[in-house]
């Protein structure tokens, strides 16, 4: 599996995000190409500690949660519409071109961190190796650049 972690693979995904225009029209789910390129921001800032999820889950969601953990960093693709943290919808306007730039810098900046050993544990997953991590923000960005055709 490619990971943000792999020159190749980061310069597909930018690749790839440069195609978008405002015109792109996701194939499922209710967000726009703005809406999509903001909330993709939003699991890179999680590794960045510059992001924190208030969602408070106990013990038996917690538990739930654990059986899809792997699916987030494995080879199969994401399903469709899946359910989302509610601090990444995204429902208002968003500036195209700030967006596009946000993330693509986001993009640049995770895939130098290679030599980070401990990311931050993730708010509803709790801990992931670097490996996963690096798996898991490829395939989140490559799950919504294929919604939107790119």
């Amino acid at each position: 599996m490619n990971t943000l972690f792999e020159d190749n693979a980061t310069k597909s995904i930018i690749r790839r995000l440069n195609t978008l225009t405002e015109e792109n029209l996701a194939k499922w789910g209710k967000m726009n190409v703005g809406q999509m390129l903001k909330h993709c921001q939003r699991p890179l800032n999680i590794c960045f500690r510059s992001r924190k999820l208030n969602s408070k889950i106990g013990f038996i969601k917690k538990t739930m949660l654990s059986f899809f953990k792997t699916s987030l960093y494995n080879d199969k693709p994401w399903m469709q519409n899946l359910p989302t943290a509610k601090e990444f919808i995204i429902t208002s306007p968003q500036d195209f071109s700030t967006e596009k730039k946000n993330i693509v810098e986001l993009i640049e900046e995770f895939s130098k961190k290679t030599e980070i050993e401990t990311w931050p544990n993730h708010p509803l997953f709790g801990y992931f190796t670097p490996e996963q991590w690096e798996k898991m923000q490829y395939k989140h960005l490559d799950h919504h650049l294929t919604q939107f055709n790119v």
